[in-house]
């Protein structure tokens, strides 16, 4: 029998070497997709009857859209395999360098909503579970439900509405106009201070889904034979909770967190954009808007890449809390 971390590493590098394939599909389709889309970037100076039609014939050419779609798709694939991402028509600079100068806003935007919503999602589901038809279930219950029916859009407006009117939040942007002349200490404050509206908007569903989910698996483990076992044999109401039920219980749960890490960085588009936040988000929707192809193509790569590292941390986490899964 091998040892446990040699069947891990076989079972990474076969999960890395089947990702190739499913990232080429993937760059495949999203790049026919943006070339069945109507129109193209240089529709906007087709419209303008000042622009002639050699400027518009040269800037084709330039840009390389004057090649059939498969011919663009070949050498985008090339570029990618050297590093290059491409460059964007609209901001007309290296695709890599207007997303490094961006991600460190989503980064910081996106694991905030996630610590916020696994975290508080789990306690108080487990706290309703515990508490179960009591008047505090019924009330996380009405908000978490609140949660799942409100759109995030729609609470971000609420809230932007609320610190609007209050003065309470800051309404836009990750720090305020005088950060540069700040300490340390306060430059990170005023940082946090401006995450607080965006985070609540972003991770607020993911909270209550998340709650929601865990109630539920808690409540089924605790009506499983070995639980009442554990209660006959005498042991303390807490260790059978904590010890016995509860790892049981948040193993469905790790299955999320595959979809979870996937999104911290494409998720918050909409989110960014209400909130004037200086993340990928916003870069992502001016590049759809102005079918900056490359830029989009890199935002997808980036999105499935996370999409299946998140679910091979998934699948290595169940196996490690699982003894009944194996990494074969």
């Amino acid at each position: 029998m091998q040892p446990r971390g040699e069947s891990v590493l076989k079972y990474i590098i076969r999960r890395l070497i089947i990702m190739i394939p499913e990232l080429f599909v993937i760059s495949f389709l999203v790049f026919m997709i943006m070339w069945a889309a109507p129109g193209d970037f240089l529709d906007q100076y087709r419209m303008d009857p000042s622009v002639s039609p050699q400027f518009l014939e040269s800037l084709e050419k330039e840009l390389g859209l004057d090649k059939p779609p498969i011919v663009q798709y070949g050498i985008w694939l090339k570029d990618i395999l050297t590093g290059n991402f491409g460059y964007s028509f609209y901001y007309r600079q290296p695709v890599s360098k207007l997303i490094w100068g961006r991600v460190f806003a989503t980064v910081i935007l996106s694991l905030s909503s996630f610590f916020f919503s696994w975290t508080l999602g789990i306690i108080t589901g487990v706290f309703s579970a515990l508490k179960k038809y009591s008047i505090w279930d019924k009330i996380l219950t009405v908000v978490a439900f609140s949660g799942i029916a409100i759109p995030g859009f729609f609470l971000a407006l609420l809230l932007l509405y609320i610190a609007a009117n209050t003065g309470w939040f800051p309404i836009s942007g990750m720090v305020s106009i005088n950060h540069s002349q700040m300490s340390a200490g306060e430059r990170f404050k005023d940082i946090m201070w401006h995450l607080i509206l965006p985070t609540i908007a972003l991770g607020f569903g993911g909270f209550a889904t998340l709650m929601r989910y865990m109630r539920g698996s808690l409540l089924d483990v605790l009506n499983e034979d070995y639980v009442t076992f554990a209660r006959a044999k005498g042991l303390p109401e807490r260790k059978v909770i904590y010890k016995h039920a509860l790892r049981n219980a948040i193993n469905p749960m790790i299955t999320f967190l595959g979809y979870s890490i996937s999104g911290l960085l494409g998720g918050a588009v909409i989110i960014e954009n209400i909130f004037a936040w200086p993340g990928m988000g916003r870069l992502v929707y001016q590049a759809l808007i102005q079918q900056d192809v490359y830029l989009v193509m890199a935002s997808a790569m980036i999105s499935a890449v996370m999409l299946v590292i998140g679910n091979l941390i998934a699948d290595i986490l169940l196996a490690a809390v699982d003894p009944r899964v194996r990494l074969e």
